[in-house]
């Protein structure tokens, strides 16, 4: 893996797809040891996309995949504001749902997402996290399934974008100094 260029900024390897694809597949069996009944997986989009993929894939067990939408990034940074562009369809009165997750860093964009979910009235909600940053990580809400805990750095690939560039990237790239 080598630096990369996106916009106007420069970004160094740092979590190789290899290791991000034992982590989704260590997340999916935790996940499905505590599943009871049939699962809703909300997966919060765009970011989350490539870490749900995977992570359908290796879940054994049936299960309802949802979708929501929200907006809190400019640039490297939380704007403090997210914008609600899609909302679950799927009726999740009553069952077991669980958050899929990209990234939890302040933790403002989820605490906005379990606001939505609850108000649907499920019988449990769980959050799925493929990477937590502890250090910048404001709320009190529990994470239930962690993936990596990272750094306070601003990182891309794998969903993660800056600026709608590098999601697709296989690997994950951290901004470099």
């Amino acid at each position: 893996m080598n630096d990369i260029r996106l916009h106007d900024k420069v970004f160094e390897p740092y979590i190789s797809q290899d290791e991000i694809l034992r982590t989704v597949r260590e997340l999916s069996r935790r996940v499905a040891e505590d599943v009871q009944g049939m699962p809703v997986f909300i997966v919060t989009l765009k970011g989350a996309a490539p870490f749900a993929m995977d992570f359908a894939k290796f879940y054994q067990g049936d299960a309802v995949f949802d979708y929501i939408r929200v907006k809190s990034y400019a640039g490297t940074g939380s704007t403090g504001k997210v914008d609600i562009i899609l909302d679950v369809t799927e009726n999740i009165e009553g069952k077991n749902v669980y958050i899929l997750e990209d990234i939890v860093d302040t933790g403002t964009t989820l605490e906005i997402v379990l606001d939505m979910v609850k108000k649907k009235n499920p019988a449990s909600v769980k959050v799925v996290t493929l990477f937590h940053k502890p250090e910048a990580y404001k709320k009190n809400i529990p994470l239930d399934f962690i993936g990596m805990n990272i750094p306070n750095k601003f990182i891309v690939g794998y969903g993660l974008d800056y600026n709608e560039l590098g999601r697709n990237l296989q690997d994950i790239y951290q901004l470099k100094s």
